[in-house]
């Protein structure tokens, strides 16, 4: 049995896109998951099965969602153990103690690549952010003050890429790597 973590793209933000987590849970447990948690309201779900491959359970995902929310999301799966090596390829600067940076792992969904990624964002704005990538993941940090100065800030959301990755915070992947 194999433990997974899937993240959803773009649930519960604004008020779009709404599903319940305890919803949510059910749903999956209809896949015959087992061990299934969710972290948080914004789609993080930790779960065990025999499928050994992350696309073919995103895409099952992708079609029970749909199924059961009517809701059209990206859907991104990988193993927790694969996260757990990405976490501990992270450069020092990423998750220190300074709390004036603002700590983020995108998570690039297949088939884009590092390279597509880089050129729909550029470069960054060196004097308030940083990256450093690690396979299909990017460590992004900034100053929480001049986020919207950040070069990365608002193209991350732009419509060439938004749909290609999902964002979350050192926080959450720190949290969801362990349950």
């Amino acid at each position: 049995m194999q433990r997974y973590i899937t993240l959803l793209r773009g649930i519960n933000v604004g008020g779009k896109n709404k599903i319940a987590m305890p919803a949510l849970k059910a749903g999956f447990e209809t896949l015959n998951f087992q061990d299934v948690v969710t972290y948080i309201n914004s789609g993080n779900i930790i779960f065990s099965t025999e499928n050994n491959d992350p696309k073919a359970l995103s895409d099952q995902i992708k079609t029970m969602i749909k199924n059961h929310f009517d809701l059209e999301i990206t859907v991104f799966t990988i193993l927790q153990a694969e996260l757990s090596e990405i976490l501990a390829n992270a450069p020092t600067w990423w998750q220190n103690t300074d709390k004036k940076n603002y700590d983020n792992l995108v998570f690039l969904i297949p088939p884009v690549t590092l390279a597509e990624f880089y050129q729909a964002v550029g470069g960054l704005n060196e004097d308030l952010e940083q990256a450093a990538d690690y396979r299909d993941a990017i460590f992004w940090s900034y100053v929480r003050k001049d986020y919207r100065k950040s070069n990365w800030w608002s193209k991350t959301a732009n419509k060439k890429i938004k749909d290609q990755i999902t964002i979350r915070t050192a926080n959450t992947v720190r949290k969801i790597v362990t349950l």
